[in-house]
């Protein structure tokens, strides 16, 4: 009987599975297995939040799987001595898995493979993640894109809504010796500071469906108008949901492309389309730039832009006490729910980055710890975007201000009532600038801002002028 394991990794669904359907037609026997080996990610393991959903997305997974008469097998790394025991034992002649991009996973990948056909076993790589791997778009120089516009005309002109992958039949299957339990992988915190994800989330690949229904239903039509108000659920929120690999850009696109064809062509899809562009656009620099996670894109930039850490400046931040209130509301959904607003995310790393004027790499880094979406190539652009160093970072030197951010996108302060609860009796002039009352922050307890943003801003305008020319 023809044998095959299945590497399941950031691609944790059934359906549009590029490896496990072409196992299931190629096997009569398929064996799923996660292997927990975080010391394989490099410098960049997952961070809390992120372990957080995936314990339980993994959890979704194993029980979508039994419901279907089959298993996941979980075990510790290091991966290539798991899959060999795993071959030996269950006579496997080939394994499967979908291809990861991060350069930390590129390297094992490649070390897995060569190992496995080493040992005479066939190795099958497919792509998951995204709509078109990294090196299958490049200039008419044949090189890498930098800037997001030409990049997406290119890639926008290649998408068809196909039809994804149907689940497969999985057919015959055998539990295999030496699985471990999920809670023996040490994914949830120790102490119980969860609670807001579990409230705010489902992770899994039905959660990534049914928030996929309600974005369409409620928020779509209106997208172009409402997905710079953190106050609404104008946005689709899939983001942890395809980092986990929960839901594919190809099922998002065919879902979406039917749902405006029932609707007469009506909605328009491309700002959301272009969103889902701006991750792909992620993909491709790292993969082409690998070393930017820890280096400026520009160089030009140098890393004399900013100060040196403040251990208590950053603590302020992190905490939601700048006295800025757009800030702190931004860093409390991100402490309380693991995910925060992008129009809110570019203006709490604006402050970080220019009016504190610390290092992107320090704001990176506690997103990748709190972020339930916390992606690599996500994250590093985004955070060297707002910096000013990374790529069509343009102008460089913008510097966006707090409070005229909160009037335009919440005019009414409902965003900051509901995440600063302290300012939520005030009337909504005194939500965006409460320090235009003494008395009101001797009340409420809320912080005086921390720095001037007028002041801080023309530090920073200073600086990027004496680099920039």
């Amino acid at each position: 009987m023809s044998v095959a394991l299945v590497l399941f990794r950031r691609d944790l669904r059934l359906a549009d599975n590029p490896a496990l359907s072409a196992a299931c037609a190629s096997h009569a026997r398929v064996l799923p297995v996660y292997v927990h080996a975080p010391e394989e990610e490099g410098d960049f393991p997952p961070g809390a939040a992120s372990r957080w959903w995936l314990h339980h997305s993994l959890a979704a997974l194993a029980g979508a799987l039994r419901e279907r008469q089959a298993g996941l097998h979980l075990a510790r790394g290091p991966t290539l001595e798991t899959l060999l025991a795993l071959v030996a034992q269950s006579g496997a002649t080939a394994v499967y898995w979908n291809r990861l991009y991060e350069p930390a996973a590129i390297a094992r990948d490649t070390r897995l493979k060569s190992a496995l056909q080493e040992q005479g076993i066939e190795v099958h790589s497919h792509p998951a993640a995204l709509w078109c791997e990294p090196w299958r778009i490049a200039t008419g120089q044949g090189g890498p894109y930098r800037v997001f516009s030409p990049y997406w005309r290119t890639l926008r002109a290649q998408l068809a809504s196909e039809a994804p992958l149907p689940e497969p039949s999985l057919g015959e299957w055998r539990e295999m010796n030496g699985a471990l339990p999920l809670s023996s992988l040490g994914l949830l915190p120790d102490r119980p500071w969860d609670g807001g994800l579990a409230a705010a989330w489902r992770p899994g690949e039905a959660g990534a469906h049914e928030l996929l229904d309600i974005f369409a239903d409620d928020a779509l039509a209106d997208y172009a108008q409402v997905r710079d108000l953190p106050a609404r659920h104008g946005t689709s929120r899939l983001s942890p949901h395809l980092h986990f690999g929960e839901i594919s850009p190809r099922q998002i696109h065919h879902r979406l492309a039917a749902r405006n064809e029932r609707a007469g062509g009506r909605l328009d899809l491309e700002p959301y389309l272009r969103e889902l562009g701006w991750r792909e656009f992620a993909h491709h620099l790292l993969y082409h730039f690998p070393a930017t996670p820890t280096t400026n894109f520009n160089p030009r930039m140098g890393d004399g832009l900013w100060e040196a850490p403040d251990a208590h400046s950053l603590a302020r931040w992190q905490q939601g006490r700048t006295g800025i209130p757009l800030v702190d509301a931004g860093m409390r959904e991100l402490w309380h729910t693991g995910w925060m607003h992008n129009r809110v995310r570019m203006i709490v790393a604006s402050f970080l980055t220019k009016n504190l004027r610390q290092h992107w790499r320090h704001g990176a880094a506690w997103f990748w710890d709190t972020l339930v979406d916390a992606d690599l190539a996500n994250n590093t652009m985004g955070w060297q975007w707002v910096a000013g160093c990374g790529a069509d970072a343009a102008p460089y030197f913008r510097v966006f201000n707090p409070v005229t951010q909160a009037l335009r996108f919440d005019p009414q302060g409902r965003y900051l009532a509901r995440w600063l609860p302290e300012l939520a009796a005030a009337p909504a002039p005194l939500r965006h600038e409460p320090w235009k009352d003494p008395a009101l922050l001797r009340r409420s307890g809320y912080p005086a801002p921390m720095v001037d943003l007028a002041r801080s801003r023309q530090r920073a305008l200073q600086a990027y002028r004496q680099v920039g020319g």
